[in-house]
């Protein structure tokens, strides 16, 4: 995709994640039901009445599914770059952290049991100075 597509297919993903989290749309989503539902009488209930919500409820979220995972990556990698800023900005911290998310399972398994030694030894820390 290139870049000026690209560009306005973010600046519509985030505009439509900020109206499709507004009250008012859940509230104009609400009020499209009640009508649908007082309308039923009327159409007799029939398969086509159905067949109208079915179809609009269907094509509604098949297209949401996309912007709410274009949205939630943009959100994940900008969470990510703070993140790893931080890390690189701590004196301390272990820098080689930085890229955790690009390395496979057992990699993480790892890492993680280095993490829950250093908890296990913290809790220790702390509970022997309570005790005394």
């Amino acid at each position: 995709m290139s870049d000026e597509k690209n560009h306005l297919f973010t600046r519509f993903a985030k505009r439509t994640a900020q109206l499709t989290g507004k009250p008012l749309t859940f509230i104009s989503a609400v009020v499209i039901i009640v009508i649908w539902a007082i309308t039923g009488p009327i159409f007799a209930f029939s398969d086509t009445w159905q067949l109208v919500i079915n179809t609009g409820t269907t094509i509604i979220t098949f297209l949401m599914v996309f912007l709410i995972q274009n949205t939630q990556n943009r959100d994940t990698e900008a969470l990510q770059l703070k993140l790893d800023e931080l890390i690189r900005a701590s004196k301390s911290a272990r820098n080689e952290v930085l890229d955790l998310e690009d390395l496979d399972e057992k990699e993480l398994d790892v890492i993680r049991e280095e993490y829950i030694k250093l908890a296990e030894q913290a809790k220790a820390v702390r509970d022997k100075k309570k005790s005394m």
